[in-house]
């Protein structure tokens, strides 16, 4: 396979995307602002807009608080499996009954 064909390296959370991109976080959609419609109105309706990335910027405040929680909850998880590998390990070790 060619270098060009493989898949890029996966980095820690960041699939597919190169290392300067950053997600948006909710302040930064609920701080954006459109340049303001010409006369006669043309365009979209500004309070309308806004609403909608209110309701984008609650759903990602959502989404990031849902992987903060998973991410502690996998580190507990981890910690857990550590700790008992090394039980495990010392076990072995003392002589424990072998499977």
């Amino acid at each position: 396979m060619s270098v060009r064909n493989q898949r890029p390296a996966q980095r820690s959370g960041a699939t597919y995307r190169s290392s300067a991109y950053t997600s948006l976080l909710p302040w930064q959609v609920r701080e954006r602002r459109f340049r303001p419609v010409g006369l006669g109105r043309r365009g979209l309706d500004p309070d309308d807009v806004y609403a909608f990335l209110d309701r984008v910027a609650g759903d990602l405040a959502a989404v990031h608080a849902a992987l903060a929680a998973s991410r502690r909850e996998a580190a507990v998880i981890k910690d857990a499996l550590r700790r008992w590998q090394s039980e495990q390990a010392r076990a072995r070790q003392a002589g424990g009954p072998e499977r």
